[in-house]
């Protein structure tokens, strides 16, 4: 069946095969409502393919010749919602709980590590790097970095970039603007984020539901305005692998509408809205 203007319909049944499909590759959940949205959001995927029918293209998709499309499918169903300093309350608490730690760190060499899980088009671990740099600029030179992952790979690749309009660097203040990025020649009011911060940034793509690479621990992990995607049993999924990849008095961040429902079940305590430390273990009992 054809919409009046040559656009397919999609129906109920196909909408679940490709939501659940959806779901085992990226952990989004995705309700019925969400239906016309999802529809128009593969319309061009049709397109690009020559397929005609939305059940073509949920065979295509769950099939072994369908693995790139998969990529193309999250892709177009991900919600890119970013911006520069956004709960910027967070990057105060990070500053007051682990900074004297970190220039410790500096002075004996050692490393500095932070994660920002679900970075989008890549205004979070810029405003984190900022941020640091303004208040310790030794980190510049220090074994600082910041790995910033999206399943998204369209999205990393206009990270890594670092190129901005003015409405997109509206929320960075004006001595942030004015140090850590530089004008575009295009001469629109675009800028580019400096090399030191390409240098402390290093952006991947990563599904949070497959194996994670690393082998080192954090500091800090942000994974801000991601897991309210993801249904309750996907997200305990999560908790206990954050914890496990942060160093003892590491800390989380969640999204103003995020929380753990029971931080110290997976080993957290509360450190104020949507913060969550890892203490160390003599400590995660002591109340």
């Amino acid at each position: 069946m054809r919409q009046s203007h040559g656009h397919p319909l999609m129906d109920d049944q196909q909408f679940d095969r490709i939501a659940a499909l959806t779901y085992r590759e990226s952990g989004i959940t995705l309700v019925r409502e969400k239906k016309l949205m999802v529809q128009s959001r593969l319309r061009h995927r049709l397109r690009a393919l020559s397929i005609d029918t939305y059940s073509t293209y949920a065979d295509h998709v769950s099939s072994t010749r369908g693995l790139d499309e998969r990529r193309f499918m999250i892709s177009a169903l991900t919600t890119n919602v970013s911006q520069f300093f956004r709960e910027a309350q967070h990057f105060d608490v990070l500053c007051q709980s682990l900074l004297p730690t970190f220039r410790e760190r500096i002075a004996k060499g050692e490393r500095i590590r932070i994660w920002s899980a679900g970075c989008s088009n890549g205004q979070e671990p810029y405003s984190i790097a900022m941020h640091l740099l303004s208040q310790e600029p030794a980190l510049a030179t220090a074994d600082f970095r910041i790995l910033a992952t999206d399943i998204d790979r369209r999205v990393i690749t206009f990270a890594r970039e670092g190129h901005y309009s003015a409405s997109q660097l509206s929320t960075v203040p004006k001595a942030h603007l004015e140090v850590f990025t530089v004008e575009h020649p295009n001469d629109d009011g675009d800028r580019i984020v400096i090399d030191t911060l390409k240098t402390v940034v290093s952006f991947r793509e990563l599904n949070l539901f497959t194996d994670w690479p690393m082998q080192f621990q954090f500091d800090a992990i942000f994974c801000r305005n991601v897991v309210i995607y993801f249904d309750q049993p996907m997200q305990e999924k999560l908790w206990p692998r954050f914890n496990d990849a942060l160093l003892p008095g590491g800390l989380l961040f969640l999204g103003h509408s995020e929380r753990i429902s029971d931080p110290g079940a997976h080993g957290f305590r509360s450190s104020g809205p949507t913060a969550y430390t890892k203490p160390a273990p003599s400590l995660l009992y002591s109340r």
